[in-house]
């Protein structure tokens, strides 16, 4: 069975406990002639996932809904029919309170939300299908008891910046809990608020920026089937918000998260939607991401001629970069990170000298220090296929140098890779390296 989810947000919402709906839902069963003896225990079977019978759903929709002041259906509870098929298109209404629920069982480290699965098959690609087409949303106004203006869409954007820097500087194990904190007490009255059509795309824009980074952050934290399940919220949102560049940024994270996944046709399936969906409203820092990652892909499937086309395009779309013309969510892309993409394809390709060469240059470029981790690992990982042990040696210590104070399992892995590629050269030079490699790595993330 699955989580209730919905129903405890409701709760929550109602300010109602446990003891409380059960005590309710007697009394109005008691009106309708239903002789009922629930108790807390049966509501935590409820949230549990177990469906009441005997007409009960339809009253817990009436008691909670008469408590908030609107009606609400057996969707809305988490109580619908579980045989229904699911429409082509996701209504708002109901995806808000859907995405709110999950915000709130993450916060509250509720098992079955943080251990969700990765979802596979048409589940995975809908998402990104139903971001390409239509209907799209005509109207995203919203009556609710809280006016929602501009200062509170700002406020949105300037806490999205702030966890996004907290991420690159200390890693998403340690940025998770906050981001989650801020969705559920800051955010979530904002998406039940009132605004207008117009208000409410930049409201889905901005909450869509900091969902995508608690992706990112349950990404690093290895919790890859709510970063999925995130950045699918991502893109509903951006969709809600009508700015197309924005989805293309949120399909950006599904390539990468793809990669990872070891799903490479899927990641460059997932490219060339957010290539085309985005169209002339793409960004070339995202065009020039889209394309890397695309090369890594054909890469890794030994695709040669393939990979060297999308690392064409990634180039070109480099040089058309202007950096103050970007939106915020592309600052990712920073100098030198073309350079390691390029080295890590080369690299998987057999070309040994280009890809050590791309990876140098990546390491001498200034980026923060979470990039620099990456481009290091990268930059040692060549140098070792080039036997240049100790040289490799020496990046890994610059590499634990600046990985220190970072909460990640993503930068772990790197040093896990690097760790073992060195520990197999048997080299006196390595040792020593391995040793400090192991001391880190034994600090439990």
């Amino acid at each position: 069975m699955e989580p209730n989810t919905l129903l405890d947000a409701l709760l929550d919402e109602a300010g109602m406990s446990r003891k409380g709906l059960a005590a309710r839902v007697n009394a109005a069963g008691a009106i309708q002639g239903k002789a009922m003896r629930y108790d807390h225990s049966s509501v935590i079977r409820w949230l549990n996932g177990q469906l009441p019978r005997n007409g009960t759903p339809e009253i817990i929709a009436g008691v909670i809904g008469a408590r908030l002041g609107r009606r609400l259906t057996l969707d809305d509870i988490g109580m619908g029919s579980r045989s229904t098929p699911q429409p082509a298109g996701t209504p708002l209404d109901g995806f808000i309170g859907k995405a709110t629920a999950l915000w709130r069982g993450d916060h509250q480290r509720r098992d079955a939300v943080q251990q969700a699965p990765v979802i596979t098959g048409l589940q995975a690609v809908g998402p990104v299908w139903e971001w390409e087409n239509p209907p799209d949303d005509a109207d995203v106004s919203s009556r609710g008891t809280i006016r929602v203006g501009p200062p509170d869409v700002e406020q949105l954007r300037t806490a999205r910046s702030h966890y996004e820097q907290m991420y690159r500087k200390a890693g998403g194990v340690a940025t998770r809990g906050r981001v989650l904190r801020f969705l559920v007490e800051d955010t979530a009255p904002l998406m039940r608020g009132s605004y207008s059509d117009q208000t409410g795309r930049h409201l889905h824009r901005a909450v869509g920026g900091l969902v995508a980074i608690a992706g990112i952050c349950a990404y690093d934290s290895n919790a890859q089937g709510l970063a999925q399940r995130y950045y699918h919220q991502a893109l509903r949102l951006a969709k809600a918000s009508g700015d197309r560049a924005f989805g293309g940024y949120v399909i950006a994270l599904l390539v990468n998260h793809s990669l990872f996944m070891g799903e490479h046709r899927q990641a460059v399936a997932f490219a060339e939607a957010g290539l085309r969906t985005a169209g002339k409203a793409i960004s070339p820092a995202l065009a020039c991401d889209l394309h890397a990652m695309q090369a890594k892909a054909y890469a890794r499937m030994g695709d040669q001629e393939a990979a060297h086309r999308a690392m064409t395009a990634a180039e070109t779309a480099s040089g058309l970069i202007r950096a103050e013309e970007e939106p915020a969510e592309t600052g990712y892309v920073q100098p030198g990170l073309l350079e390691t993409a390029l080295a890590d394809t080369l690299m998987r390709l057999g070309d040994t000298g280009p890809a050590q060469e791309y990876a140098a240059e990546a390491v001498a470029t200034q980026t923060h220090a979470r990039g620099r981790v990456h481009r290091l690992a990268t930059l040692a990982d060549c140098e070792l296929r080039a036997g240049e042990v100790d040289r490799a040696a020496g990046t890994a210590v610059l590499m634990l140098d600046t990985v220190q104070g970072m909460e990640s399992h993503r930068l772990h892995d790197r040093l896990t890779v690097v760790r073992r590629h060195l520990a197999a050269t048997r080299s006196r030079s390595a040792s020593d390296v391995v040793t400090r490699i192991d001391d880190t790595l034994r600090i439990p993330l």
